[in-house]
């Protein structure tokens, strides 16, 4: 797969967002973070289309598995991937890719929201696995009490994408 430089800028700044984003969190009881990455996972993977926003979710994931601290209240390494909520983290990259997605108005609603139900998943899934909790147990802890502000967070990214994209995507998809 062959890269532009500039697809590779918006990438890497889009990252960054999502990084910069990571860090406004109000740190609940489970141990999962309320946080805005999902907006910012939301808003980067419709901007940049299902590919690049999920190359953009992909690298914020290794940079922060890398060690530096990037993900919510400024942590990094494996560890918070292999932890209580690294399900969302790796849930992310359908999130994106879900968001960036589809053609019509029906599409780009329901895939997004089918993006937040995986990613809810795969930090139930995850949750469940690490806490040894049955899998409905864990999606009470870390999912519930997420999924308003989550649902919220999406539809607002999508409706700030919708708004912002006729100006920014021809210089941000490089077609200016």
């Amino acid at each position: 797969m062959r890269h532009s430089l500039t697809g590779l800028t918006r990438v890497g700044l889009s990252a960054a967002v999502i990084a910069l984003l990571a860090q406004i969190a109000v740190p609940l009881p489970s141990g999962v973070a309320l946080t805005l990455q999902t907006f910012a996972v939301a808003l980067v993977g419709r901007l940049l289309g299902a590919r690049q926003g999920t190359l953009a979710a992909a690298v914020y994931v290794a940079v922060g598995c890398a060690g530096l601290p990037v993900f919510a209240g400024l942590r990094g390494g494996f560890a918070v991937l292999a932890g209580p909520s690294g399900g969302f983290l790796w849930g992310f990259l359908a999130l994106a890719a879900c968001s960036g997605v589809g053609k019509g108005r029906a599409a780009r609603c329901v895939l997004p929201a089918v993006g937040l139900v995986l990613c809810h998943l795969a930090g139930s899934v995850q949750y469940a696995v690490v806490a040894g909790l049955p899998l409905g147990a864990a999606a009470a802890a870390v999912s519930l009490p997420y999924a308003v502000k989550d649902a919220v967070s999406v539809v607002l990214a999508l409706t700030l994408a919708g708004r912002i994209a006729p100006r920014l995507l021809p210089v941000y998809r490089g077609k200016a």
